[in-house]
């Protein structure tokens, strides 16, 4: 079942989400679910919060990626075998470099902006059976994993932008709470007038 993506301006996109166990109820149809609404939306990640469940979870299939052809073939090769459910992740090193990528979310539709993050991160996570598993990742897949990871944290990726973009962005960002914009896939939106 595809599920409303909450837009941005929605509270629940700021708190910071809590641990589950597997006793969690219809977990497993929830994760299908998430899985569906994020293919209905085209995204290569979705996390709990985004459709307004403030869980420490969120899955990521770079796929998609696996197209663009600025990237290399092994690189390409991996981009399209991944595909993972993260339950209670917690981030527990990013180190090197800071470099740029432009970012998009399916909770701030038609923004896109270029955000800085490190490219190698270290993550401890639990999949769908609760096996914990801690795991290193590199490039894109790890960039696709800080942003997702972001949001169960609270944090959307135009909090990491400087305060003059921050600025140009408002006008826009309002227009998306209040549902002022075209989409393709189904959104709730916090600002929306209920006259109709």
């Amino acid at each position: 079942m595809i599920l409303p993506i909450v837009a941005y301006g929605d509270a629940v996109l700021k708190k910071k989400a809590i641990a589950i166990d597997k006793d969690y109820p219809k977990l497993n149809e929830l994760i299908d679910n998430m899985y569906e609404t994020m293919y209905g939306a085209y995204g290569v990640g979705l996390a709990a919060p985004q459709i307004g469940l403030a869980i420490r979870m969120f899955m990521v299939d770079t796929s998609p990626f696996a197209e663009d052809e600025s990237f290399s073939e092994e690189e390409q090769e991996k981009l399209k075998n991944f595909k993972k459910t993260f339950i209670n992740a917690q981030i527990l090193e990013e180190v090197g470099e800071e470099w740029a990528f432009n970012e998009g979310c399916l909770s701030i539709p038609d923004v896109r902006e270029d955000v800085f993050r490190r490219p190698t991160i270290k993550i401890e996570y639990q999949d769908e059976n609760f096996e914990t598993h801690v795991e290193e990742y590199d490039g894109l897949i790890a960039r696709v994993i800080q942003h997702e990871y972001d949001h169960i944290e609270g944090v959307l990726f135009t909090d990491k932008l400087s305060s003059f973009k921050k600025r140009l962005l408002k006008g826009r960002l309002t227009n998306i709470a209040k549902g002022k914009i075209k989409i393709d896939y189904r959104m709730r939106f916090p600002l929306m007038s209920k006259k109709r």
